[in-house]
């Protein structure tokens, strides 16, 4: 019953793009020529993301870093991201996107502070979760509704 639900809702999406004139997903291939026409080289890290899912993984990778209508400027998401990284923790990841700040214009005491404001979350949420605080009364107690 499920597989001939999934292979029905297959069928009916092919169906759609191919008649609606919907471009077929871009490849692997395709993918890999953007990403090297973009950084200069395919990192190892998109070349060892299974083939099916890297177009959609360098599209959204692209649109967040490079996207023409985002909000927020290049250094202040490397900051956000140096203090996810800390707080995963990531090394590889704190390594890039420290160097991706200091290359938008960071300072190290502006790393530092956003480590640190990662560090001040993680705590509180940890004492708050742990001590079971009721969520009504926190919110009240900060003016929320």
């Amino acid at each position: 019953m499920i597989k001939t639900r999934l292979l029905l809702a297959l069928a009916a999406t092919i169906t759609l793009s191919v008649s609606s004139g919907f471009a077929a997903e871009p490849s692997a291939e395709a993918a890999y020529k953007d990403i090297e026409a973009t950084l200069g080289g395919v990192p190892s890290h998109f070349k060892g993301y299974p083939q099916s899912a890297v177009a959609g993984a360098w599209e959204m990778t692209k649109g967040l870093l490079m996207g023409e209508t985002n909000s927020l400027e290049p250094k202040v998401k490397s900051l956000i991201a140096v203090a996810v990284a800390a707080q995963i923790p990531c090394q590889y990841c704190v390594w890039l996107e420290t160097k991706s700040a200091k290359s938008a214009g960071a300072t190290d005491a502006e790393v530092s502070e956003a480590v640190a404001q990662a560090a001040y979350v993680r705590h509180w949420s940890t004492v708050i979760h742990g001590l079971q605080i009721d969520f009504d009364t926190f919110k009240a107690e900060f003016g929320g509704e």
